[in-house]
């Protein structure tokens, strides 16, 4: 029951804020932010046995019996990792949003939106049925959507909404498809059954098909190459969105899936070409567009793109070893970057501009920022000994032992 209770609390508690907004901004985060931390309590309560045992906790419930299927939950390792980070910078992100928004916006519909984006995020982590992860999939599409209009009389904001809404919820219509087939394929929607049969899945006529709609999916999601132009443009949304949609959660859904994915469908030369080729070219394509950018949120987005084609790459290469490094960047990419995000939504606050040319001594004048903001580049540059030189150092053994030119092995 406990694991149904980490999903559904953010539901549960996404009409209060509604009720608290009159009351003020601190209770209304107030309000938001005791959901979330009860959520994370519960999640905390597995650790011992998901992170130091190693167990896979389950749970299910009958969901549609005439199709035999199950409304199945699990938390894993991976699983435990991402449901930490949604909740975890989900509660940092409650408390700066109280501080960051203007009196005119409405705090209530803006924590609304945020914990039913949350709940969704946490569902997909948490799935064990792929149908029910295309549920919350296509609901955090839909969240996200809420959230980068969240400023109404803002043009460009309403176009990244919409933008973004076209691409991802596009991109999970072939995310729904292939995972229909590969349930079909398998015999089963729910994941252990379908990791089971491994074999038959490489042996199927329709593999190719399953990696290629999937990828997709997968790839909207995460901003990957041609699809990484919604990212950018959604930077209209207000910082404390940017700094978790864009940089800590939603766009790591993609990469998470791949992850989840990769027992199942990588070690073939479909998946080993397709991923490892989209991951890098969106790796590059990202770091070389950055450098042209003025504008820090921008920046930043391009350099996000970048990070998330390398942790797709790490995953088409078909090595334990280079799963292990994505998923290590994962966790890394989504302290600094969001850190980094807010620190620049601290600075257009005190500023009144986003534009590093029109910015110079900053640090004398807001020396708590400037220390934050030095960290959060030296991990983003992955200097030593910060987390980000760690992965990346993973990440540059796993390609340099692994050529571009061979099959995974």
């Amino acid at each position: 029951m406990r694991l149904l209770l980490i999903v559904l609390l953010p539901f549960l508690g996404s009409c209060l804020p509604l009720l608290l907004a009159r009351a003020g901004r601190k209770v209304c985060a107030l309000g938001t932010g005791i959901f979330t931390l009860l959520s994370l309590a519960l999640l905390l309560t597995h650790y011992g046995e998901v992170v130091q045992q190693e167990q896979v906790i389950t749970q299910s419930w009958p969901w549609v019996p005439q199709l035999g299927l199950q409304l199945s939950l699990s938390l894993d390792g991976l699983g435990f990792l991402l449901v930490g980070l949604i909740l975890g910078i989900g509660l940092l992100i409650i408390v700066y949003a109280a501080h960051y928004l203007s009196a005119a916006d409405n705090m209530g519909e803006f924590y609304t939106y945020l914990l039913i984006f949350q709940g969704a995020m946490v569902g997909i982590a948490m799935s064990s049925n792929v149908l029910l992860l295309v549920v919350f999939w296509e609901l955090t599409s839909l969240a996200s959507f809420l959230l980068i209009g969240f400023w109404k009389d803002n043009a460009a904001a309403r176009q990244g909404a919409r933008m973004a809404l076209i691409v991802t919820g596009g991109g999970g219509l072939a995310l729904t498809g292939g995972l229909i087939l590969l349930g079909q394929i398998a015999g089963s929607y729910e994941l252990p059954s379908i990791n089971a049969q491994r074999e038959l899945i490489l042996a199927s006529p329709w593999y190719p098909w399953v990696v290629v709609l999937v990828a997709i999916g997968c790839f909207t999601k995460s901003a990957q190459f041609p699809f990484h132009f919604w990212l950018p443009q959604a930077m209209s949304a207000p910082t404390p969105i940017s700094a978790y949609l864009h940089s800590a959660t939603m766009v790591k859904a993609g990469v998470f899936l791949l992850a989840r994915l990769w027992p199942i469908l990588s070690g073939t030369e479909v998946w080993f070409y397709l991923v490892t080729t989209t991951g890098a070219i969106t790796m590059l394509c990202g770091g070389f567009v950055a450098l042209s950018r003025t504008d820090l949120k921008s920046l930043l987005a391009y350099s996000t793109v970048s990070h998330l084609g390398l942790m797709t790459m790490l995953l088409g290469l078909g090595k334990t070893s280079a799963v292990v490094a994505a998923v290590f960047h994962l966790l890394n990419h989504a302290l600094f970057k969001a850190a980094l995000f807010m620190n620049v939504g601290t600075i257009d606050h005190v500023m009144g501009t986003r534009d590093w040319r029109r910015l110079r001594g900053l640090a004398v004048l807001m020396p708590a920022a400037g220390l934050t903001a030095l960290l959060g580049l030296a991990a983003n540059a992955g200097l030593p000994p910060l987390n980000g030189f760690l992965s990346k150092e993973l990440m540059l053994e796993q390609a340099w032992a692994h050529p571009f030119a061979s099959l995974p092995s």
